[in-house]
């Protein structure tokens, strides 16, 4: 069973990601952070393989926040694969920063906002 974490700014975003992870795939066990404050605790408490977290221009969701619950989780769970959510869209900017920080090896993956639930689903399974 992998476990994923899924830290999101707005809940329903969550729970659709929560939903199509399980629905595409009955080997993963999704945990949702409450709080970004949480997310590096519920990481080490699940044991996670995999965080998501989505990235925005808003406290505390912006992406040097992402790098620091980064940092942590990575030092407790150095296998865990680090996966940033950006809408491409609204945060143009943000989104050439996010690929960036793919391209330095400081994340495993990135998704743009704007992608299906199966393709996400599907990136997730491939890591």
């Amino acid at each position: 069973m992998r476990r994923v974490v899924v830290d999101m700014q707005n809940a329903l975003f969550a729970d659709a990601i929560s939903t199509a992870l399980k629905n595409f795939d009955s080997d993963f066990d999704v945990f949702q952070s409450e709080k970004p404050e949480k997310t590096t605790e519920l990481c080490s408490y699940a044991q996670a393989d995999i965080l998501i977290m989505e990235v925005t221009g808003y406290k505390p969701w912006k992406l040097e926040k992402r790098m620091d619950i980064r940092n942590e989780v990575k030092t407790q769970h150095p296998n865990c694969k680090i996966v940033l959510v950006v809408d491409e869209n609204t945060e143009q900017k943000l989104a050439d920063r996010v690929r960036q920080a793919k391209k330095d090896g400081l994340i495993d993956n990135f998704i743009y906002g704007s992608v299906s639930a199966t393709y996400l689903s599907a990136v997730i399974d491939a890591l």
